[in-house]
């Protein structure tokens, strides 16, 4: 903020807002309630029980729908006679769409004639205030009075909104603010949106240097050979090419009891590593987030330290080697490999495999993976100094893509903080953008 208040000019003249969070406010600007300022309606849910209410061309949005600045289509639809029945009013092309329950604080316009649930609250063009000035001010202030639920969430309701307290400057002033606010988020939105995308790109080449190591090795000039497998294609001629069955013994997890949230199972001494820690490990599992008691340990399946973990359930393909010995429920499978094959090449290997594992996965019913469906697949394999080798050339070339990764994640978060910033010091009055004008190449 400090930046921002440096950056811009300030107001000649404050005064005493009564507000502690927002302290001073500009001379000539109001504080007042929005039912004197901005009308709002919200919608309705027909009855979930009938499939017809949904069968319909009527756009209806959920809080899900509010992503963008601008919606134009909707997931859902509902029927005419579920809008009719309703009597649910429209809500007309342009009016702003905000969140008052559940993801609190969305905001997105109508970019057509719409219906929307209950969930949503519509403000008109009869607004006192352009609409996109309200689309900068509503997530700031609407905010500050919520009330707060048993599990610590936000929450608001009509009557909490309409006497939420909000500042009105003058129409022309809130204009020149919204146009301010368009101009600086959307140079901020470029940036951050590079960053993502080369966060993207990294994770793209990542997973293409890790593939074309563990299937082509570290020769440009070995003679290459058809390995018989789609997603290995042609491989060095002197590597063996096997199912990973014949690579690594293959454990599966086990917690022989249900529910398995039965908590007289756990909160005893023993690690117990299931799909999101996996996840989250990285290379190394070191630590965990849940135990068994002697109880729990009895009905699941210990792991030695070393073993290479792979969840089979929900975060299918994961990979990580324990560091430690620890049990693991039936969602995690565990392999130890057999001579010639080195745990960190086989971590690899399943990287670079994640695409076949996950196509096996698709061919049943249920999207996950087992035992016999990850042991068919087959995998490349050289010498173990070769493995070594490729090893060490994959851990270094990954540490530099993470440290690069490292770098964008912080610039995201800088320009995230700026740009909350910025808006929070044009709609409270802390900086005075009255005398900015759009850059030519804008105002053309």
């Amino acid at each position: 903020m400090t930046e921002v208040l440096t950056k811009y000019q300030q107001y000649a003249e404050y005064k005493d807002s009564g507000v502690e969070w927002l302290d001073v406010i500009p001379m000539h600007w109001v504080m007042s309630k929005i039912k004197y300022i901005a009308p709002f309606q919200v919608g309705w849910t027909p009855p979930t029980g009938n499939d017809s209410n949904f069968i319909g061309e009527n756009i209806w949005a959920n809080i899900s729908d509010l992503r963008g600045k601008v919606i134009t289509d909707t997931v859902k639809r509902i029927s005419d006679k579920a809008a009719k029945e309703a009597s649910m009013d429209i809500t007309s092309k342009g009016s702003l769409l905000y969140s008052f329950k559940l993801s609190v604080g969305s905001v997105s316009f109508a970019g057509c004639d719409m219906y929307t649930n209950e969930a949503i609250a519509s403000f008109t063009s009869d607004s006192l205030l352009p609409l996109e000035y309200l689309y900068y001010v509503l997530p700031k202030f609407l905010i500050e009075n919520a009330s707060t639920n048993i599990y610590g969430a936000r929450i608001l309701n009509q009557e909490l909104i309409k006497n939420a307290i909000i500042l009105k400057p003058t129409y022309e002033e809130a204009e020149t603010i919204a146009n301010f606010l368009d101009h600086e988020t959307a140079q901020i939105d470029t940036l951050i949106e590079r960053q993502q995308t080369l966060i993207k790109l990294l994770k793209e080449k990542r997973q293409a240097v890790i593939s074309h190591a563990v299937t082509k090795g570290l020769n440009p000039d070995a003679i290459m050979k058809d390995s018989g497998v789609e997603w290995l294609g042609e491989v060095p001629e002197h590597w063996s090419v096997k199912s990973y069955r014949h690579a690594s013994k293959i454990y599966r997890g086990k917690f022989g009891h249900r529910p398995r949230n039965d908590p007289a199972f756990y909160d005893g001494e023993y690690p117990f590593i299931q799909t999101g820690d996996v996840a989250r490990a990285g290379k190394i599992i070191t630590s965990y987030s849940q135990t068994l008691n002697e109880k729990g340990k009895s009905v699941s399946q210990l792991f030695p330290e070393g073993t290479l973990m792979m969840a089979i359930a929900a975060n299918i393909g994961d990979t990580a080697i324990l560091g430690f010995e620890a049990y693991a429920p039936d969602s995690v499978i565990g392999f130890k490999p057999y001579t010639g094959v080195g745990v960190e090449f086989l971590r690899y290997s399943f990287l670079a495999a994640l695409p076949a594992f996950e196509q096996t996965s698709t061919q049943s019913s249920q999207a996950n993976l087992n035992i016999d469906r990850v042991g068919t697949v087959k995998g490349a394999f050289p010498s173990h100094n070769e493995q070594k080798e490729i090893v060490i050339y994959l851990d270094n070339m990954l540490e530099h893509y993470r440290a690069i990764e490292v770098k964008a994640n912080e610039q995201i978060q800088l320009m995230q903080e700026r740009r909350t910033a910025v808006i929070s010091a044009a709609v409270t009055g802390k900086i005075d953008v009255r005398s900015w004008e759009a850059p030519d190449s804008e105002a053309m």
